[in-house]
């Protein structure tokens, strides 16, 4: 038994590397890109949107029929095909393997709310980055292939950006584009007084 295992273990050792983990296109794209322009554009060659999953996505099918995950960036790369979160997602999680110092952010807005095939889509998500001191968007399913800025900050940028007519009613720069859980703040009240 003791025999076998060591064995085993040799012919692992002897494998390539790329056997016991195969390399993704995305990975080696990744080792090739340097700014988000290269990431912008092979968005801009390869990213098409899908409707169907839009609606899959919206908060009424989401509390109909559970929550939908977002596309990995290593799968997204593979089909180019997603919304505006997948393709967020794509954008910031890149960017952040590849030039971390431009400190890649998710921007979700919430609109005027639109209804599409009977659901009704509110929020819209790209990614940002700094440059220089200045806010830079990419990474929008509205615009594919378009870097925006630079913008002396978000609410430069915000202040002129249309959605099909819709106004911006919210924004947030975040970390994540999963939803976290509100905190509220807890005052600690003064014990009574004792006997």
């Amino acid at each position: 038994m003791c025999r076998a295992l060591a064995f085993s273990a040799l012919l692992v050792l002897a494998l390539p590397v790329g056997v016991l983990h195969a390399e993704t296109a995305y990975d080696q794209a990744v080792k090739v890109w340097r700014t988000p322009e290269e990431i912008n554009a092979w968005i801009a060659a390869n990213f098409s949107y899908d409707l169907a999953r839009a609606v899959q996505l919206s908060a009424t099918q989401r509390a109909k029929n559970g929550a939908v995950s977002i596309h990995e960036p290593a799968a997204f790369f593979e089909t180019g095909s997603g919304v505006c979160v997948d393709l967020a997602r794509f954008g910031v999680e890149t960017l952040r393997r590849i030039a971390p110092q431009s400190d890649p952010k998710y921007l979700m807005l919430e609109l005027e709310p639109a209804r599409i095939q009977g659901i009704t889509l509110r929020l819209h998500w790209l990614a940002s980055f700094k440059r220089d001191g200045k806010s830079y968007f990419f990474a929008d399913s509205k615009r594919p292939g378009r870097i925006a800025g630079p913008y002396d900050d978000v609410h430069a940028f915000i202040d002129g950006y249309a959605y099909d007519g819709r106004k911006v009613l919210a924004f947030r720069e975040v970390e994540t584009y999963e939803k976290t859980r509100r905190t509220r703040a807890v005052t600690r009240q003064p014990a009574p007084p004792g006997p």
